[in-house]
C-alpha cells in the first residue's frame, strides 16, 4: 500500500465515515479510499443519478436540466463514474458549480473509463471526491459493478433513474435503494424506448414520477438557485419563431417534419430556425432540433 492511500481512507470506525452509508449494516464497506479532500458537508445531502450507458438525447438532455437544478441547490450528486447517464450527471453538477462524488468500480489508482480521465480531474479540481472500497489497482470485473451500486445507493438520500433498460445496472442500484429504505425517483421516458422499459417497472413498483427537478428537491427541502425558462423565452422574436418553439417544446422533430406540421416550406422555415439557434433558444442533435 502506498503512502499517498494510508492517508487517504476513512474506515467504518471512524466518525468521519458517512452516517448513511453506515445505516445499511452489514452491506457497508469496511474502508473508503479516496481522492480529493474530505469534507463531512458533502455528504449531508445526496442524491445519486444513474441510467442508461447508451443514453438517448432525451436522456441527456433530461438528466442535464434536472441534476443542473439540484445541483445549483446545493445537493451533491453521487453516481458510478461510467459512460452516459453517470458521466452527463457528473458533468451537470460541475458546469453549474455544484458538488460531485464519483464511485468507482476498481481500485482507487485507476481511472475507468480511462477516456474520461478529464472528467475525474474536474472532479477534484472542483472540490468533489472520487470513492472506492478498493485500494490501488485493483482490476475491473463483472462483480464489482454491483458492489460499487451498494455504495452509490447507501450513500444517498435518495435515488434518480433517468433511463435503464430491462437488465439495466441502475435498476440494481434502485432495489438496493429500496431495500436500505431510501427514496426512488424515476424519469418517465417513451413506452416505445428500450431504456423506458427498466423505468417503467420501477414506476409500477412504486418509484415516484419525476417531472422537474422541483419533485426531488422538495425532498431535501431545498430551493432553486438558478431561474430556468418556462414556457416560450420572452425574447423570441415574430410568430413563426413563437410556434416553431412551441412544437419543439413538446418533442423534438427534424426540420422536414416541422415543416409539414407548420404547413411552411423547409427553406422559410431554415432561416427562423438557424436565428433561435444562434440565439440559444434552439439545439440540433442526429437531425433533430429541440429546445434549450
Amino acid at each position: 500500500m502506498t503512502q499517498f492511500l494510508m492517508d487517504n481512507i476513512v474506515t467504518k470506525e471512524n466518525s468521519r465515515y458517512p452516517k448513511l452509508l453506515a445505516e445499511i449494516g452489514k452491506d457497508a464497506p469496511k474502508q473508503l479510499y479516496y481522492k480529493g479532500e474530505w469534507n463531512q458537508d458533502l455528504f449531508e445531502r445526496c442524491l445519486a443519478v444513474v441510467g442508461a450507458r447508451r443514453m438517448t438525447s432525451y436522456g441527456r438532455r433530461v438528466t442535464e436540466q434536472i441534476v443542473s437544478e439540484v445541483a445549483a441547490a446545493g445537493i451533491t450528486i453521487v453516481s458510478g463514474f461510467m459512460y452516459g447517464i453517470d458521466e452527463t450527471a457528473h458533468r451537470a453538477a460541475l458546469m453549474v458549480g455544484g458538488k460531485t462524488i464519483a464511485v468507482m468500480p476498481c481500485g482507487i489508482d485507476i481511472i475507468h473509463p480511462e477516456y474520461q480521465a478529464d472528467l475525474y480531474e474536474k472532479i477534484l479540481d472542483k472540490g468533489g471526491l472520487v470513492l472506492s472500497e478498493y485500494e490501488g489497482t485493483h482490476p475491473v470485473a463483472s462483480w464489482t459493478f454491483p458492489r460499487r451500486n451498494r455504495i452509490v445507493a447507501g450513500i444517498s438520500k435518495a435515488v434518480l433513474v433517468v433511463e435503464a433498460g430491462e437488465t439495466s445496472g441502475a435498476l440494481i442500484t434502485a432495489d438496493l435503494a429500496n431495500k436500505y429504505g431510501r427514496k426512488v425517483f424515476a424519469v418517465p421516458g417513451p413506452i416505445t424506448s428500450s431504456v423506458s422499459k427498466g423505468v417503467t417497472r420501477l414506476l409500477r413498483e412504486g418509484a415516484e414520477a419525476v417531472g422537474a427537478a422541483r419533485d426531488i428537491l422538495a425532498l431535501y427541502g431545498a430551493g432553486f438557485r438558478t431561474a430556468r425558462k418556462d414556457s416560450v423565452p420572452r425574447h423570441v422574436a415574430g410568430e413563426l419563431e413563437q410556434k416553431i418553439v412551441e412544437l419543439l417544446e413538446g418533442e423534438p422533430m427534424e426540420i422536414d417534419v416541422l415543416a409539414r406540421q407548420l404547413e411552411v416550406p423547409a427553406s422559410r422555415l431554415g432561416a427562423s430556425v438557424s436565428m433561435l439557434q444562434l440565439e440559444g433558444v434552439l439545439s440540433e442533435e442526429q437531425g433533430k432540433y429541440y429546445v434549450c
